[in-house]
């Protein structure tokens, strides 16, 4: 073979080198050393890792501040902690106490404490043996709710609860959602057989903390655009999605109407008023009615990943909002809780993460001056109304409203 053969072959065989390596697959480039910049062919095949199995470590580098104990004692103003709906399970006393001790809460208000002989056993075991650790509230029967006179029995069942040593009512969501009565119907939040119930409670001086609806998310379909996908998969009877339910703003708006027809009672929105994902709703409502009260038990995810606005929001109506969490008795949920509300800290873990969407937190770094209102001052000033039976009933002989 001559040169000028030999170069002709060699530059054919460079030629075709190169036309093979650029029309490779980056499996096939990779594995030839070669860095490829296209998405491999078999990428959407491979993509079969489930949601409940992805959990990525973030590679992100941030300051982690962790905050052992409150700045300020806590009043904690919703938990649920040996209750008498059990709706926790049930924990030595002694350990509650030693969790609140470590981490500086001073006192737990159990919510869920129902009413008559079941009561009296939330106030034996928790409130009587010790004093200023723990409050609770009564609730209404609503097996009763076909009585004739319902409205003077639960005011009465009202009475009897203070009397023993309740300090507020606690409404659960299923007014609005699940309670009917004998004809079928839903019983709405502002059916005026509850107006007494709710009269009376403003007469004893005692809060109504009340829970209706629940994150907008559940109300919506459950499917690929739900960001709550998996926790309703895991919930199925929390979606409140389709024509047997009534909406989320036809719930909040009966609530709401209720709220302003009882100007002298103390309301409790938990949840920051359900409805954290639309904080301009919440902020018209404690604009428009003076009586009603915030916290956020439950809701640290919802605030937690829309620092700036939330801020703006605790700032804005520090004088309104109590601390609440909402999630058992455990040192290291206080101190997540903590570290969202005192530090400057990003892109971490709310409490119970994923379980509520798959998304991150930021730190608020509130003022001391904030910390110290949301922690007990504004919780303080609510019980500081109670004035209880024989007050109640002496305010009301001198035309008291």
């Amino acid at each position: 073979m001559s040169i000028k053969e030999r170069v002709a072959y060699f530059l054919l065989l460079s030629t075709s080198a190169l036309l093979a390596a650029q029309s490779a697959s980056p499996q096939q480039a990779q594995s030839q050393g070669q860095i490829g910049y296209k998405s491999a062919a078999d990428a959407e095949h491979k993509k079969t890792l489930l949601l409940k199995d992805f959990q990525p470590v973030p590679m992100l580098h941030a300051p982690v501040h962790n905050v052992d104990r409150a700045k300020y004692y806590v009043i904690d103003v919703h938990n649920h902690v040996n209750d008498a709906m059990r709706i926790d399970e049930h924990m030595p006393p002694e350990r509650a106490l030693e969790i609140m001790n470590n981490t500086n809460v001073k006192t737990v208000v159990i919510l869920t404490g129902m009413w008559g002989d079941k009561l009296q056993q939330v106030i034996d075991e928790m409130v009587k043996p010790y004093p200023g650790r723990f409050l609770v509230f009564a609730q209404i029967d609503w097996s009763k709710i076909d009585d004739p006179n319902f409205s003077q029995e639960m005011v009465a069942q009202l009475d009897d609860a203070v009397a023993r040593g309740a300090r507020g009512l606690k409404q659960l969501k299923d007014l609005g959602l699940s309670v009917r009565d004998k004809s079928g119907k839903l019983v709405a939040v502002d059916d005026p057989r509850l107006d007494p119930i709710w009269e009376e409670c403003g007469r004893l001086g005692i809060p109504v903390s009340i829970h209706v609806t629940d994150p907008e998310a559940f109300f919506h379909p459950v499917d690929n655009t739900n960001e709550r996908y998996e926790e309703l998969i895991e919930h199925p009877d929390w979606s409140f999605y389709g024509p047997q339910f009534p909406s989320k703003e036809s719930i909040l708006a009966a609530r709401d109407r209720m709220f302003a027809r009882h100007p002298h009672t103390t309301f409790v929105a938990l949840h920051m008023a359900n409805w954290p994902e639309n904080l301009d709703y919440v902020s018209h409502l404690l604009d428009t009615l003076p009586n009603v009260m915030v916290e956020f038990g439950a809701r640290e995810a919802e605030l937690g990943r829309q620092p700036r606005r939330a801020r703006e929001f605790f700032l804005k109506y520090q004088d309104r909002i109590m601390f609440g969490t909402d999630n058992g008795m455990d040192e290291a949920m206080y101190r997540n809780h903590f570290r969202w509300l005192e530090t400057a800290d990003e892109y971490f873990d709310y409490w119970g993460y994923p379980g509520q969407g798959r998304w991150k937190i930021y730190g608020m770094n509130l003022p001391d001056a904030v910390l110290e209102k949301i922690y007990h001052k504004n919780a303080e000033r609510i019980f500081g109304q109670f004035r209880g039976i024989e007050a109640g009933k002496s305010r009301e002989s001198r035309g008291g409203s």
